[in-house]
């Protein structure tokens, strides 16, 4: 493909509330045994772009082991590959990323020295599936200068924390606004770009030397009127994990048929990094209804509507229902669990109850120690 990928992951997010205290939003568990992550360096690499730049920075730690090997998406190549840009203090620069842009700026040199006529810009919190050479098609026939992919949300998914869109007949951009206060549509920015490479350049340049750091406010708001920017509208399944509510609920998608054969059973493939587990064991008295249940479990107890990734452990007599329980977790005997997400790596005692509501889902943290002397 005659372009490269940018990955914006760097960004933090007071939405995903305690779940953001341990890992970037682009490093959060899905379905399973994924990342949100791996869904658009899937994209990027069934795409055929061979060189992606991922910019990271806020609790990058659990994000940057994810991406410590390139090949499981398939990036380790002589031509191209995958490369990883954090924030580093330099005798000219002492700044973190202030935005976007500046994240693009303080790497410009990555797209000054690549040869790729355009790039794809995508953020790192979308789960979907995309072809972005269909979208560079469309950018071109529409002699575009920036191709802004978009999506209909509904109202339960809060359009204002997006940014809104408005086109004229011909899919022109003709208003955005960035997370309104009340917005006025539900045709939402997913967060996907196209540009011409040499066109970003300039652009970034000129924001940074006024002191502008943010891509969409900066450089794709203020020039709407002046650049030519066009919507491209996705018709299949997209969806941001940016809130707590929306990233649960995306994770729930996945208990639908349609939704897991969309994924797992479409081609193209969703690819991520690969631990040596064991399959999931059931022992005798378990019980498992419409739910996803990861490589290296243990079920003793019964587990309905709920999606267990990988090495959790249910205790004899657990009830878990419409809860999420992530990585590594031990759940005691007589343990209730119901309209939670569970964080990883934590022990939950036996003879403990939690309980959310359906409206407002309960992040379980305990820090409990799992062997005791």
């Amino acid at each position: 493909m005659r372009a490269l990928g940018i990955i914006l992951a760097g960004g933090n997010n007071s939405r995903m509330r305690e779940l953001s205290n341990r890992r970037a939003t682009a490093a959060m568990p899905i379905a399973g045994g994924f990342r949100s992550i791996d869904f658009v360096l899937s994209n990027m690499s069934n795409s055929h772009i061979q060189k992606v730049a991922v910019f990271t920075q806020y609790n990058a730690k659990s994000l940057n082991e994810h991406l410590n090997s390139s090949k499981w998406w398939d990036f380790g190549r002589k031509q191209g590959g995958l490369f990883v840009f954090n924030p580093t203090t330099t005798p000219e620069n002492s700044y973190w990323y202030r935005g976007t842009a500046d994240a693009m700026a303080q790497n410009l040199s990555f797209l000054k020295n690549s040869h790729e006529p355009y790039v794809v810009i995508a953020s790192g919190d979308g789960v979907y599936k995309m072809d972005y050479n269909k979208v560079l098609e469309y950018h071109i026939a529409k002699k575009a200068d920036f191709t802004v992919v978009t999506a209909n949300v509904e109202e339960k998914d809060d359009p204002s924390r997006f940014g809104v869109v408005s086109t004229d007949c011909n899919n022109r951009i003709i208003e955005f606004e960035e997370k309104p206060i009340d917005a006025k549509s539900f045709q939402v920015s997913a967060g996907i770009y196209i540009v011409r490479r040499r066109l970003l350049i300039d652009l970034i340049e000129k924001s940074v030397a006024d002191e502008r750091y943010d891509f969409v406010k900066d450089i794709l708001i203020r020039y709407k009127n002046v650049k030519k920017i066009y919507a491209y509208p996705m018709e299949t399944y997209w969806s941001n994990i940016s809130s707590v509510d929306s990233y649960f609920r995306t994770n729930m998608d996945f208990l639908k048929k349609d939704v897991r054969d969309y994924f797992f059973n479409q081609y193209p493939d969703i690819y991520s990094k690969v631990e040596d587990l064991p399959p999931a064991k059931y022992n005798k008295g378990s019980v498992v209804t419409n739910s996803m249940v990861s490589s290296g479990c243990i079920i003793n107890g019964t587990v309905e509507d709920s999606i267990l990734f990988k090495k959790v452990f249910v205790g004899n007599n657990c009830v878990i229902k419409n809860s999420i329980i992530l990585n590594d977790v031990y759940i005691g005997d007589n343990t209730y669990i119901e309209n939670c997400i569970v964080e990883s790596r934590d022990t939950i005692r036996a003879n403990t109850k939690y309980v959310g509501d359906k409206e407002d889902i309960r992040i379980v943290i305990e820090k409990n120690d799992r062997y005791a002397l």
